[in-house]
């Protein structure tokens, strides 16, 4: 018994020892991963970089992020002010709050900073894509996907959207279930991108497949650049390959049948733009090209839509309000959109629509910023941005401490109305869409889906919340619901009543 109980505490002492020594060596080397980034400020400039934390040595803070969510920024700002230091996703980066520190990075562009992503977003967007594209070529590709969104490219594509976005609605409406919105809207928002942007003929089964497969690769787009099997990196690059496959299959199919036919989506417009400027596509730069054009149309639009819905069943007075303007402007009559009285000029002049949008975008941007590189050091809130680091500019936490705005936290549509000027004090404190000469090419697009949806949401459903409470909002890696948003959808009539299905009379007649 004596000699169990000496077994026992040698083993005791043993395990004490080894747990001691393991955290003594993470101790140390987290000491020398820190110091390892100290060492990287530029000797040259006497002010020090900035505060924070680099996390663990390779992973940094990058699952603190994932896991804190919007706690991590807000956390970290008040520990250290606007400007503070962080590794995530393998990089050194500093995160930027703050108009004037944001207006100092955008219009930096080409002398300060340069674009550049994360290596995992620019592996899986691909060499040829507008975001990884820099100086002459990237102005070039700016000039050739700046057509996609011309005015007259709008008027083309409204009454394709138009009628995609009521057919959903139509089928939210006909389930006998609630729906979860942000799936679903995810849905709708890659049906647009695939069918009125790049106009592929696809079948449903089809669309399902590319769906499925476009979902992998969106989860994985912010990942560790870490190429070991089971790691989200792989399974990006594995969903790239395989969408690059279905995506030059529908290309070619569309290329022998559109010829010496009318132009009349991005995509064709896209092919068009290459030859006037002499430079025609090859199918590598088509497929990166039309990659990002579901990209940009997929997750960001996603979210957006989903917060709107939200939003509209949070303050019902909202959509009343949108409904009377709808009607005073002549477009909804009866209780339904009048045939032919939706045109790009007449959505976007109707100013109680706009301030909504606006405000759903203040308060829930989809994405929290953008990445820029540092091409040389220059100075932000008193603190050194060295050269070679990643800077991250804050779109989200910028509106949220933004003091032109009064009342941040709440849907305030008026805010942006005329008599009042939150939105016209300081050009960088509203910025949803980016800034400077990388703002976002398709943001005409995007404003227009959304109000286009929001018309077609006040006049053709009526819906209601399915649960007892609205879900958490998550930021990363978009705005999305942290659970399900369960919304049930009732289709109306022209006069605004519930349309009942014959099976639901029968079961009424019988109660």
């Amino acid at each position: 018994m004596l000699f169990d109980s000496f077994d026992l505490v040698s083993a005791l002492t043993t395990l004490v020892a080894c747990l001691v020594s393991v955290a003594l060596l993470v101790a140390v080397s987290q000491q020398l991963w820190q110091l390892r980034w100290a060492a990287t400020r530029d000797k040259s400039c006497k002010l020090p970089i900035p505060k924070g934390s680099m996390g663990f040595p390779l992973v940094g803070e990058t699952f603190h992020w994932i896991l804190q969510g919007s706690n991590f920024q807000s956390s970290r700002r008040e520990k250290y002010g606007n400007v503070f230091k962080t590794h995530l996703l393998g990089r050194p980066l500093i995160r930027v709050t703050g108009a004037e520190n944001i207006r100092k990075i955008l219009m930096g562009e080409h002398h300060l900073v340069s674009a550049e992503w994360p290596r995992s977003t620019r592996m899986l967007l691909g060499p040829n894509s507008l975001t990884n594209s820099i100086g002459d070529i990237h102005r070039h590709k700016r000039k050739v996907f700046a057509k996609l969104f011309s005015q007259e490219a709008l008027d083309t594509y409204l009454p394709k959207i138009q009628l995609v976005i009521q057919d959903t609605l139509r089928v939210w409406s006909s389930s006998p279930d609630p729906i979860n919105v942000y799936c679903e809207a995810q849905k709708l928002t890659f049906r647009m991108a695939i069918r009125v942007l790049l106009g592929f003929r696809l079948s449903d089964e089809e669309l399902n497949f590319l769906f499925r497969v476009f979902q992998q690769f969106v989860e994985n787009v912010f990942s560790l650049p870490v190429d070991i099997p089971f790691s989200g990196y792989r399974r990006g690059m594995r969903a790239r390959e395989t969408l690059l496959k279905s995506l030059e299959k529908a290309i070619q199919e569309k290329l022998q049948n559109t010829q010496g036919k009318d132009y009349t989506d991005a995509l064709d417009v896209l092919i068009e733009s290459g030859k006037e400027h002499g430079n025609e596509l090859t199918m590598q730069e088509l497929q990166d090209g039309t990659l990002e054009l579901i990209f940009a149309a997929y997750a960001t639009t996603a979210s957006a839509s989903t917060s709107l819905i939200m939003q509209l069943l949070k303050h019902p007075n909202v959509l009343e309000k949108l409904r009377e303007e709808l009607r005073s402007h002549g477009i909804l009559h009866n209780g339904c959109v009048c045939e032919g009285a939706l045109r790009v000029d007449t959505v976007t002049t109707l100013p109680y629509l706009d301030c909504v949008i606006k405000e759903l975008l203040r308060l829930y941007s989809p994405i929290s910023g953008g990445y820029r590189t540092v091409q040389q050091t220059f100075e932000l809130d008193g603190f050194q941005i060295p050269k070679g680091w990643s800077v991250l500019y804050s779109i989200r936490d910028t509106h949220d401490t933004a003091p032109v705005f009064k009342d941040v936290d709440v849907f305030d549509p008026d805010r942006f109305g005329q008599d009042r000027t939150e939105d016209k004090d300081g050009r960088f404190h509203y910025l949803p869409f980016g800034g400077g000469v990388r703002n976002c090419l398709g943001k005409q697009l995007a404003k227009l889906f959304l109000k286009t949806l929001a018309i077609e949401l006040a006049s053709m459903s009526r819906f209601e919340l399915a649960t007892r409470t609205f879900p958490k909002v998550m930021p990363v890696p978009v705005v999305h619901p942290s659970s399900e948003l369960k919304v049930r959808f009732y289709g109306l009539d022209s006069n605004q009543n519930e349309i009942v299905t014959e099976t639901e009379a029968m079961l009424g007649a019988t109660v």
